[in-house]
Formats: C-alpha cells, sequence, structure tokens
C-alpha cells in the first residue's frame, strides 16, 4: 500500500489506517475475535496504523490491539490515547496523564507508544502542562509522537510551541466537514490529519437504518443523522453516491475514503469495522484515483456534508 507522513517529526504510515473503537464500544456488543481477525488482515493488506485508546473499554481495547499485533510489533503504528474519566468528563493532569501512559504501555504489551494523543481538550489543565507531560515520556523513550483530538488552532500552536505535534485527530467525512476550518494552522504547522468516523459512522457504507432499528448501547440510535427528518436526506444523498461509485466500480466506502485521500497528501482515514471482508473493502480505497470530475460530482452531492449534527448537544472545542 502507498504510504503517507504524517507531521514534519517523520510518522510514516500507510495511506489507510484501521480504527479498533468499534470492537469495544459504541456500535453494540464486543466482538473481540471478530476486532482481531479484521486487525490482522489489515495487517495482511499492508495496514501499518492501527488507533486505539484508553477509553475504549479501559485497557480491553488496547488488550485486543495489542495481542492481534504483537508478532509484528515492530512493523506496525499503535496509537493510543489519554484524557477522559470512567464518567467520561476529561483529566489531563499530569499524574493521571502518566498513569494512563504507563497503563496503555502495560495493556498493549509494549515498551514504546508510536503515537500518543490527549483524546480532549481539558479545559482546567493548561495545553502546555498536558505537552509538557507527554514530552517526558518522549524523552524517555517511551513515546515517539504526539497527537491531539478534536483541538482548535489556538490549542494546537500552544501545544506545538512545547512539544511538537505530528498529528491532529477529529471526525472528518463527506457527512462532517468543520474540520476543516483547523487546516491552515496545520498546513502551517506541517501536522498530518487522521480523520476518524471517515464513513460517517458506517452511514456511507449503504447500510444505514433508522435509529429505531439501533441497540441502546449502538451510537447510531442517537446520533442525529439517523432521526427521523435527517435520516432520509443522508440516505439520498448515499444513494446518488453510490451510482458515482459504482460507474467506477467501487463501493460507496471506497468512493468516500477515496475522497479522504484526494484531499490532501498529509491525511490518513482510520475505518474502523469487525468484519475482515470490509477491512479488504476499505483497503480497495487506497488504489481508487477520482478526477477533478468526480470531486465535482460528489460536492453537487454534497456540498456541506451530510444532514444533522454528529452528536446530540455536543460543542466541539475549536479554540
Amino acid at each position: 500500500m502507498q504510504q503517507r507522513v504524517l507531521g514534519r517529526q517523520g510518522l510514516k504510515v500507510s495511506a489507510i489506517g484501521y480504527g479498533a473503537m468499534g470492537i469495544n464500544l459504541a456500535y453494540g456488543a464486543s466482538d473481540e475475535q471478530g476486532g482481531t481477525e479484521a486487525i490482522q488482515r489489515a495487517y495482511d493488506l499492508g495496514v501499518t496504523l492501527f488507533d486505539t485508546a484508553e477509553m475504549y473499554g479501559w485497557g480491553d481495547n488496547e488488550k485486543v490491539v495489542g495481542r492481534a499485533l504483537k508478532s509484528v510489533r515492530d512493523d506496525v503504528v499503535i496509537a493510543t490515547k489519554f484524557g477522559f474519566t470512567h464518567d467520561y468528563g476529561t483529566d489531563s493532569r499530569p499524574e493521571h496523564v502518566r498513569e494512563v501512559v504507563e497503563n496503555s504501555l502495560r495493556f498493549l504489551g509494549v515498551d514504546t507508544i508510536d503515537l500518543l494523543y490527549q483524546h480532549r481538550v481539558d479545559p482546567s489543565v493548561p495545553i502546555e502542562d498536558v505537552a509538557g507531560t507527554v514530552k517526558e515520556f518522549v524523552d524517555a523513550g517511551k513515546v515517539k509522537y504526539f497527537g491531539l483530538c478534536e483541538t482548535g488552532p489556538q490549542t494546537i500552536r500552544r501545544a506545538h510551541a512545547v512539544l511538537p505535534v505530528s498529528v491532529l485527530q477529529t471526525e472528518y467525512s463527506l457527512f462532517e466537514r468543520d474540520a476543516e476550518q483547523v487546516f491552515p494552522v496545520l498546513a502551517e504547522l506541517g501536522i498530518g490529519f487522521v480523520p476518524y468516523s471517515p464513513l460517517g459512522r458506517g452511514f456511507l457504507t449503504g447500510t444505514a437504518r433508522p435509529s429505531s432499528s439501533y441497540d441502546e448501547t449502538d451510537i447510531r440510535s442517537t446520533d442525529p443523522r439517523w432521526q427521523p427528518g435527517n435520516f432520509e436526506k443522508n440516505v439520498e444523498a448515499t444513494r446518488q453516491l453510490a451510482v458515482l461509485a459504482a460507474d467506477k466500480g467501487a463501493t460507496i466506502a471506497q468512493l468516500a475514503l477515496a475522497w479522504h485521500l484526494a484531499q490532501d497528501e498529509h491525511i490518513v482515514p482510520i475505518p474502523g469495522t469487525r468484519s475482515a471482508k470490509r477491512v479488504e473493502e476499505n483497503v480497495g480505497a487506497a488504489s481508487l484515483v477520482l478526477s477533478a470530475a468526480d470531486l465535482a460530482a460528489i460536492a453537487e452531492i454534497l456540498p456541506n456534508g451530510g444532514f444533522g449534527a454528529r452528536f446530540a448537544g455536543e460543542v466541539p472545542v475549536w479554540e
């Protein structure tokens, strides 16, 4: 698979990555066996970036990722995150960051975390203190690269001044475009971008069902994009995308992921799945080239993203 560089510090990964959250969180019951098979198939197909977090099962997801990649540890980039509490508040106090990182090293079964993100901005802790704490681990050889999630330009600049930021991770897809407002500062500072939920939480696979058909443990049961009114509009947009994809001998998911790759050479989406077959489909997007006419046709279908906010009641921090 083609390789891309995320950030000026030299982090090199496959053009398509893998997001492990759904193995243990947000999409119904856990499926560790399916997730393990998906991770290993992704590696076989050339994927080298694997993304997890403390919050995804409070260590369970990290253990799955670590076990699945143990035999190929030196060939892959493992990313994890800190910054949430068990009641989903934020906590990036230095002492908490240190505790979480040591736990993550143990859960993953590794000596070094390749990419460590702050999972969400903690308004009670200066970002300089957060970056300084991560720098301790970088200096000690326990972390290689530093990343931020859902973070705005001012905070990115302040963190970058203490420890170079290699990657920003934020939701971004044909349905969700808010992250584009931070692209100029990423280009200026030489920071790569990793979109999570690049397939619109699964809507852009063409398999979406009304919100009422999902279990309460599934995030799609409350996602505004699945609610009546928005759902029908998003289904129609997806139908039009499917026609365009079919003309190129591709699936909707492949079209959506190829669209990411066409936005900038420093973007690496991390679609998640518990299906080895879906992994094969996603990886196929790396060889799909979109022309200017293709991109214009996509923009005509979804000029400003999908219909409905990405989370009920959430207001992202873009400072």
